[in-house]
């Protein structure tokens, strides 16, 4: 217990440190963009501070009777994940954002030897992502990555940014695991499918017939598309066991048991809406704003080094 007053004693001194380097920057700083930078900074910086110094005041509490719910009737494959990347607020440049995260990810899988497979992809004219959805197969990748979901936020300078001005610019990352056996029902009337064409490479029948899917859960607005494979038939499976997957996940979000009992005007909300990290550029930083904790080096981190920030 005093190990961990010391290690919580060592943070506090840390985050008092980089709020002087702040304040430093702010008082010195001639460039407009990054004084206020800078403020925003501060202003994060002191509310970690202010949790922490609360958090000295629990330590030691009896936290034994808590447990975790779940849905029950529900059995996940720990070894297979859904990663979905969505571009969030700002423009082409969070396009942009979301493309580099889905590469991070990548990245991180081919350098622990992991399998994956795109299902879905959509960009902007820019280049960037609007969204796309992929699976990662590894031995205990759903543990791993499951922390990752929520709204990642980026401060740096685009590519597309011409007068050198920071931008912020949000994606979010929905890790859901896969479903390998349930209990609750969707009803087939509650389904609408769409059928397309693919947009990507894949071969002349993959583009020349409407062998994508498009599924949409009525009740709720769930929606999932798929066009990986080259049947329009494997594309129904695979978006009806991604739909098993998002309906499982918003019922432990909203903690309910069955698939009635979902608030549509909730769908997508709870974990995936709060703002879980920064990707500082200017700073150099990755802010984890859960745990209060940071990291340099963001150009190996968005090329898929992230076994530290997953406690590997």
């Amino acid at each position: 217990m005093d190990q961990l007053k010391q290690n919580i004693n060592n943070e506090i001194a840390r985050i008092k440190s980089l709020i002087e380097e702040n304040k430093q920057l702010l008082s010195s700083s001639d460039n407009e963009e990054m004084r206020n930078l800078a403020q925003e900074e501060i202003v994060s910086l002191e509310k970690q501070l202010k949790d922490l110094n609360k958090s000295l005041d629990t330590v030691g509490t009896d936290y034994s009777n808590s447990v975790e719910e779940e849905t029950t009737g529900v059995s996940i494959n720990p070894n297979s994940i859904i990663l979905e990347v969505r571009a969030g607020t700002g423009g082409d440049e969070a396009g942009i954002f979301a493309a580099d995260l889905y590469r991070m990810y990548l990245r991180f899988a081919e350098n622990n030897n992991f399998k994956s497979k795109e299902y879905f992809r959509s960009e902007n004219p820019s280049g960037g992502l609007k969204t796309v959805t992929a699976n990662i197969q590894g031995k205990g990748i759903y543990d791993l990555l499951k922390n990752e979901s929520g709204v990642h936020r980026v401060q740096r300078v685009p590519v597309t940014e011409s007068s050198g001005r920071i931008h912020t610019s949000t994606a979010t990352i929905a890790i859901l695991p896969e479903v390998k056996k349930i209990n609750f029902e969707i009803r087939p009337e509650d389904i609408k499918w769409d059928f397309f064409r693919s947009g990507g490479a894949g071969g002349q029948n993959v583009n020349k017939v409407s062998t994508a899917v498009r599924l949409t859960h009525e009740p709720t607005g769930l929606v999932v598309e798929c066009q990986e494979e080259r049947t329009q038939g494997r594309n129904r499976e695979k978006a009806l066991e991604m739909l098993n997957s998002r309906i499982y996940e918003e019922m432990k979000q909203q903690q309910v048991g069955s698939v009635t009992e979902l608030r549509s005007n909730q769908v997508g909300s709870g974990g995936r809406s709060e703002k879980i990290r920064t990707y500082n550029f200017p700073q150099d930083r990755l802010t984890d704003h859960r745990i209060k904790k940071n990291w340099h080096n963001l150009p190996s981190i968005m090329n898929g080094e992230i076994n530290e920030i997953l406690n590997l």
